[in-house]
């Protein structure tokens, strides 16, 4: 079943939420991303761990550019970090494997933040089929960090 990106957006942020409150703050990134993505595989969802990602550019291909942390259903590119503080590379980090992916909508979960809230951003590129959300920034650019 395919789902909505911001449906798929609810059910991981309401999964590391509960990660969160649960484990507390400052594990290793590693283990977050294994514990968030059995939770999401346990709801019968499609998860990639550290899938790689090819990278054209020009007639140059990469075939490992990157790698994603979690990609959900092919469609939602979850980015985690266990950090005291988010840095602006990270958001950044984030919009620019949306765009090489071209993809709507990723998750920057940050677990070292001392609260979930503080620590989970979502970043937008060129998506405009929006859920209600009170923590939208503009970055002023193509996406926007929302």
């Amino acid at each position: 079943m395919k789902y909505p990106v911001e449906e798929l957006s609810a059910i991981a942020v309401e999964c590391g939420f509960k990660l969160h409150v649960n484990l507390g703050p400052g594990l290793l990134e590693s283990v977050y991303e294994a514990l968030l993505a059995k939770s999401l595989s346990d709801l019968n969802l499609k998860v990639d761990r550290q899938k790689p990602i090819k990278i054209k550019y020009q007639d140059i291909v990469l075939e490992e550019g990157f790698r994603v942390d979690l990609l959900v259903e092919d469609s939602l590119l979850i980015e985690l970090k266990s950090t005291e503080r988010h840095m602006p590379v990270h958001a950044k980090q984030v919009l620019t494997y949306l765009r090489l992916m071209d993809l709507p909508l990723g998750l920057l979960m940050n677990f070292g933040a001392p609260t979930f809230k503080t620590g989970c951003k979502r970043i937008v590129n060129n998506h405009t089929d929006f859920a209600s959300s009170r923590l939208r920034v503009n970055l002023g650019r193509k996406g926007t960090n929302s």
